[in-house]
């Protein structure tokens, strides 16, 4: 099973997914380590990332999600998946581009059944509060309002679990543990 923690900039995604890692014994792939340096340095200078700039860092991301489906194991990765394009990217790569600028195209499937998306929502006030905060990160708070701008926030045709940043890291993170039991329990996986 994959959970892909995605959510703006700010969100908790790290923290959540470094703790469900620590408590389920799940690897986390964090997706800023698989940004390009330009990306890196894009933001850094609070320039907003393109389609273009993020599209290899999302077929990056498949790839790692398509092994560790491939693999059968059970697995993390923290990826801000802002637009319905980019969690199909992550969902079939490529294919998604396909489907996305021919109309004949078969379109694919919004998801699969042992991939879910945690969609840590939250307002923007409280978002930007969390980054002024922070210390360290490359992506500066000026940015979180084109973050916004582009969210698309997933359906429930996208196999999703929303969660609540008010909410503390240690309740969300029960209520992935009964989705994950719930999910065990049901003849579908």
């Amino acid at each position: 099973m994959i959970y892909i923690i995605m959510g703006v900039s700010g969100c908790g995604k790290s923290t959540l997914g470094a703790f469900l890692s620590e408590k389920l014994g799940w690897p986390l792939h964090e997706g800023d380590d698989f940004h390009p340096q330009e990306n890196i340095e894009k933001m850094a200078r609070g320039e907003p990332l393109t389609d273009q700039d993020r599209l290899p860092w999302l077929l990056k991301l498949h790839e790692v999600i398509e092994r560790e489906r491939c693999s059968g194991s059970d697995a993390l990765v923290a990826c801000s998946a802002l637009k319905r394009l980019y969690r199909q990217i992550l969902l079939h790569g490529s294919k998604a581009l396909a489907s996305s600028s021919s109309a004949g195209q078969d379109i694919p499937s919004p998801t699969y059944p042992d991939v879910f998306f945690l969609f840590l929502y939250g307002d923007y006030e409280l978002l930007h509060q969390r980054m002024v905060a922070r210390n360290g990160h490359y992506m500066k708070a000026d940015m979180l309002r084109s973050q916004f701008d582009v969210l698309e926030p997933p359906l429930d045709e996208e196999n999703v679990l929303l969660l609540d940043i008010r909410r503390s890291i240690a309740d969300m993170a029960m209520e992935v543990e009964r989705h994950i039991v719930s999910l065990k329990s049901s003849p579908m996986l």
